[in-house]
């Protein structure tokens, strides 16, 4: 009985969700505050319903009832407990619930929030109401997670062993919770075409959602990210996998938006641009959903290859981002500009800022997608890898990191070009220098690898520079110089936190990138590998016995080459899960300050001589703790600014509710 509770549960969340749409959408045509806060009411019940479904989803897996075919499908008896209750969104029907509780639950956010005006706030419900009934829908008639089996088996099929690890049990609600987070921007964005309504005001109710769902979403690529890294053993973070591309389109967009925002809410300009991008960030986000469900896409990453539920997944990215960019393209020439503004202010930075992220975006979309469109049309197979990205994004990306530390610095309105300059002269020279000496240090090939340390050095010290500043460091006594840091708002912080996180990561994929050594051999042990600085021994080989698999473990020792620094002894495993007869491996990671030296597990061999063997592949990562590091703090600087007072004050302070009219 308890499984049928949660498949009613889910039910009755549809039923909320639509009743949600019809009480907000009626009670903003009759300008009912009753009516419209039944809606608001609906939708909170809608995800506390939704909730009720998640929790009784998660038990069916953690008792492992295989009389439930999710359950029987992604689950084991032997699975430890943590893998269980992550298998209850491992899959396409569990995954798809947890997409609906995220949406639904920021509904209920939204429906909780004060200080929006009636109008406004009433339609975006009504919005969110809709877009929430549309995943439950999809989620009841065509992919229902509290399917039975009769008769049940007496075992399950278990989870994909790449998926049992513990960054995959916290990256998809983290990925999700910034995926479907921008469904507000989409439904204020909606909601402000219909009321008419795109001004300063509407700027800062919508930039705390793009802000929050822009954080969890860094936060979760970079979880799958480091997931990739070390499980898939194949020695790299990012391959432009379509489904990694996926997840970073609306993280570009995303980033844009909060850039445009900002200009809306000061300056009341780029508003007609802020609402599209607020759009764009969601479509993007639905066109993943349809990527990583619909089977065009064959991924580690891909949750399902069920082409009829794909289509219906099409059918909906079509009608919510079809009905948004059509009533765009409606009411986009009534809205207005805003205030005028020079080419050199801040505003002009930050419209270059959004040229080059929506550039890179498009040609993310564009690499993705070609492949899929020209395999339709004419049946031939292509495939688009990291020589198309590096380039077309790279050099875009490069020249948006140029312009970046400029802006702050730059008045609105009007800017001082001269005074930004003189101000950024110390950070341009010393990135200067540290790419002339990265140049001297390596040989001519590896240029391009200089140039971008300097653009990474760039980064960083500009928004030392830029945060110096605002703090008047070196040009006011010390005690002045921390009353001004003291009482620096939490969002400037943000801001040099995320700007400098980025400076960090490029620092790091750059060195990764391109210094870095590997090298591979069947080896007896005793054997040794070298990789750069490090060599390898293979001291041990043994079998050990996991909760639900059996491995083979070797024992290793990474020591220098040369110098005096300390040998460490790691392992790294090939491992074998009897229940759904795949093997994975487990690599072994030495931590060297920011290098790693790691180390993959390779099946049984043969030397020349006949001796039992092993394959052993060592890669060098020179600098990869910063490619982690970075979008942590880069995530870090977007909550600082989350948490700053002026974005929680009320933003319709000026109007009242009501005020807006339709």
């Amino acid at each position: 009985m308890i499984v049928e509770l949660g498949a009613y549960a889910l039910i009755l969340a549809l039923a909320l969700a639509t009743l949600t749409t019809l009480l907000a959408t009626v009670g903003r045509l009759r300008l009912s505050p009753v009516l419209a806060g039944a809606g608001g009411g609906a939708l909170i019940a809608s995800a506390l319903a939704t909730l009720l479904a998640f929790a009784v989803l998660i038990y069916a897996f953690a008792v492992s009832d295989f009389s439930v075919s999710n359950v029987a499908m992604n689950s084991h008896t032997d699975k430890p407990m943590l893998y269980k209750v992550a298998a209850a969104w491992g899959s396409h029907e569990g995954s798809l619930v947890l997409w609906c509780l995220v949406m639904t639950g920021f509904g209920a956010a939204l429906a909780l929030a004060r200080g929006l005006p009636f109008g406004l706030k009433t339609s975006a419900v009504a919005v969110q109401g809709a877009l929430s009934m549309l995943f439950l829908a999809f989620a009841v008639f065509t992919s229902n997670p509290f399917t039975r089996l009769d008769p049940a088996p007496v075992q399950g099929a278990s989870l994909n062993p790449l998926l049992q690890d513990p960054a995959l049990a916290f990256h998809p609600p983290l990925l999700y919770a910034g995926y479907v987070g921008f469904s507000v921007c989409f439904s204020l964005a909606v909601a402000a075409l219909i009321e008419k309504r795109v001004d300063p005001a509407w700027g800062r109710w919508v930039r705390p959602w793009a802000l929050a769902s822009w954080a969890l979403l860094t936060v979760g690529i970079t979880l799958g990210s480091f997931w990739a890294y070390y499980e898939l053993g194949w020695g790299g973070w990012w391959f432009w996998d379509p489904v990694e591309n996926a997840s970073f389109m609306p993280w570009l967009a995303g980033a844009a938006l909060l850039h445009s925002a900002v200009v809306t809410e000061r300056r009341g300009a780029l508003a007609g641009w802020t609402v599209f991008l607020a759009i764009l960030a969601f479509t993007f986000s639905m066109l993943g959903a349809f990527l990583v469900r619909s089977g065009v896409l064959t991924s580690v990453h891909a949750f399902a290859v069920d082409p009829e539920r794909g289509m219906m997944l099409l059918v909906i990215l079509g009608a919510a981002a079809g009905a948004a960019f059509i009533l765009f393209a409606l009411r986009a020439p009534a809205i207005r500009s805003g205030a005028a503004f020079a080419p050199v202010s801040r505003e002009g930075a930050l419209v270059l800022n959004n040229l080059f992220l929506t550039a890179a975006a498009a040609t993310v979309l564009l690499g993705t997608l070609y492949p899929l469109i020209l395999e339709g049309i004419s049946g031939a197979t292509i495939s688009v890898g990291p020589p198309y990205f590096a380039a077309t994004f790279v050099p875009l990306m490069v020249v948006a990191c140029l312009i970046l530390p400029a802006g702050p610095l730059l008045a609105w309105k009007r800017g001082d070009l001269k005074g930004a300059v003189q101000r950024l002269w110390l950070a341009a020279g010393l990135a200067v220098v540290a790419a002339f000496a990265a140049f001297m240090l390596f040989e001519p090939k590896k240029a391009l690898a200089a140039a971008g340390l300097g653009v990474g050095a760039w980064l960083i010290l500009g928004a030392l520079a830029e945060l110096a500043t605002r703090i008047k460091a070196f040009r006011a006594p010390v005690a002045e110089t921390l009353r001004r840091a003291k009482g620096l708002p939490l969002g400037a912080w943000g801001m040099t936190l995320a700007h400098a996180g980025l400076g960090v990561f490029i620092l790091g994929a750059v060195v990764e990138t391109s210094f870095k050594a590997e090298a591979a051999a069947a080896i007896p042990l005793g054997g040794e590998v070298s990789a750069g600085p490090w060599k390898v021994t293979l001291d041990a080989v043994q079998v050990i016995e996991g909760p639900n698999y059996l491995a083979e473990q070797g024992r290793l020792t990474v020591a220098p080459l040369a110098g005096d620094a300390v040998e460490r002894e790691i392992t790294a495993e090939r491992r074998f899960f009897p229940a759904g007869g795949q093997t994975t491996t487990e690599v072994g990671l030495d931590f060297r300050g920011l290098d790693d030296v790691y180390v993959v597990m390779g099946e049984r061999a043969a030397t020349d001589k006949n001796e039992q063997a092993w394959t052993v592949r060592v890669y060098y990562n020179p600098w990869a703790r910063l490619i982690f590091l970075g979008p942590a703090i880069m995530a870090l600087g977007g909550v600082l600014s989350l948490l700053d007072r002026r974005l929680r004050v009320g933003a319709g302070s000026r109007r009242k509710n009501g005020e807006a009219k339709a």
